[in-house]
């Protein structure tokens, strides 16, 4: 097994940085970028296209998959002690600098497009509050946003550590009011109403069409179960990364499916899938009164402002390592004084107010975001998945028990991946691929400053095949047969 990758090896790859971050600073970093706007909508998200037996079995599929996500990247870790930022890394490793690049770009689009659905689900939560706030995407609601997102720059810009333990402090906040609604509703959950059109109505469809409906509900709800990985480079210790993805998938999987199945006993499915979200606010309503509600709109806006300094981090940080080996333009790999990705953090937060600004004049709703961003993140998991496979099939590997329970484990990521990629539907790959094809000009621009060819090999094809699809996907969006 390689040994802990150390403090002076991660100098050596970044220059001079602060002091390393250790294991409990990573989880939080993990457990605060996965629990951000995702659990409180949980309720009604899942019930809007799925009976208490569809979502059931989705847990229990998420559940596998994520699991087998959380191992696969523990074990990578350990494997790769070399790679760094390893979900763009293992792509990187598996096929080349355009594939890596891309698992780079995806990760980093879906991250700032989260981000607008966080500030999104924050300001329509304060409009429980503000009326003036409407469901978020007013132009109160985005000019709020607009000031948060640039405080949380400034806040960033000061430098790494001092933002990941606000980050932590915060995460210990925002599971406070998850644990109390967890308990008042436990001790108020009914079996007869759990069961009640168990199977779900005959409107939602077969249960595999139930099942596929929420599969990108669970998907956001546990994004940045890589966040440690991606955060790899300034990890005191290798061993910390894999440990705390695991701890972290364990303490978020624990809250998030006591959420969603204990609401399915104090309200059935079809009332569930009529409350306005933050429906845990609904369903704590029913269960204590008002005051209920208030505790959920509180801590859904002090969780998503903590989910969004997480994603904020890891979003800059995506852009900073692949410009460090050459893959994005090198003027990305430029850090403060502070040893902050700074110039990565601008065009991050600039694409965040653009797209607060888009989303002000498209009104797009908070779901439709997150699943934009969910789609996103697919193709860079897959990679990471497929390079997993690749690396412990029975030609390499060390001892064959090793090697057997690491290539289960790639078996069953890779399955998962590939399930979830059929279930977003052609709706979302074909919006995903009109994102990724423009990512291609700052991979040519990196390749020229470099002097290099820019495409190698099957590169090109699969260049071809983003811009291809953005094309149909654009011609869609103009006549009025695809939209956000």
């Amino acid at each position: 097994m390689p040994a802990d990758k150390n403090v002076t090896n991660n100098s050596a790859n970044m220059g001079t940085t602060e002091t390393p971050l250790g294991m409990w600073l990573l989880v939080a970093l993990v457990v605060g970028s996965i629990l951000g706007s995702g659990i409180f909508g949980l309720p009604q998200n899942m019930a809007t296209g799925a009976g208490a037996a569809a979502i059931l079995l989705s847990w229990l599929i998420t559940g596998a998959g994520m699991l087998s996500l959380a191992l696969l990247y523990q074990m990578l870790a350990l494997r790769k002690p070399a790679l760094d930022n390893g979900i763009y890394a293992y792509a990187r490793e598996m096929s080349g600098d355009y594939v890596g690049f891309n698992s780079a770009w995806g990760y980093w689009v879906s991250a700032w497009i989260g981000n607008v659905g966080y500030l999104v689900a924050a300001f329509g939560a304060l409009g429980y509050f503000f009326p003036v706030f409407g469901e978020g995407n007013t132009a109160a609601a985005i000019v709020g946003a607009s000031v948060l997102l640039w405080t949380v720059h400034a806040l960033v810009l000061n430098g790494i550590r001092g933002a990941v333990v606000l980050n932590a402090v915060v995460t210990l906040a925002k599971v406070i009011p998850l644990l109390i609604f967890i308990v008042l509703v436990a001790i108020a959950f009914n079996l007869d109403t759990f069961t009640f059109v168990f199977w779900g109505e005959v409107k939602l469809g077969s249960m595999l069409t139930q099942v596929k409906t929420t599969m990108l509900v669970t998907v956001w709800v546990f994004i940045g179960i890589e966040g440690a990985s991606v955060y790899s480079s300034r990890a005191k210790r290798r061993s910390d990364v894999g440990r705390a993805t695991v701890i972290g998938f364990v303490i978020t999987l624990l809250l998030l499916m006591s959420v969603s199945l204990l609401s399915l006993g104090i309200l059935s499915q079809p009332i569930l899938a009529t409350l306005k979200n933050p429906s845990m606010a609904g369903v704590l309503e029913h269960v204590v009164g008002r005051w209920g509600a208030i505790l959920i709109y509180a801590g859904l806006i002090i969780s998503v402002g903590g989910g969004f300094l997480a994603w904020t981090l890891l979003a800059a940080e995506s852009l900073f390592s692949p410009a460090n080996d050459g893959v994005m333009p090198k003027k990305l790999a430029r850090q403060s004084a502070r040893h902050v990705p700074a110039n990565a953090m601008w065009i991050t937060s600039g694409m965040t107010q653009v797209f607060l600004i888009v989303t002000l004049y498209s009104k797009a709703s908070y779901l439709a975001l997150i699943s934009l961003s969910t789609a996103m993140i697919l193709l860079p998991y897959l990679f990471s998945a497929i390079y997993g496979l690749r690396l412990t099939w029975p030609r390499q590997g060390s001892a064959a028990p090793l090697r057997l329970r690491d290539l289960s484990i790639t078996v069953i990521a890779t399955l998962y991946c590939s399930w979830l990629l059929y279930a977003a539907g052609p709706k979302y790959l074909l919006l995903s691929a009109l994102l990724y094809a423009p990512g291609a000009v700052f991979f040519i621009f990196a390749k020229r400053e470099q002097k290099k060819p820019v495409f190698i090999g099957v590169e090109t094809a699969v260049f071809v095949i983003f811009i291809l699809l953005a094309i149909v996907a654009g011609y869609l969006l103009a006549v009025g047969k695809l939209n956000l």
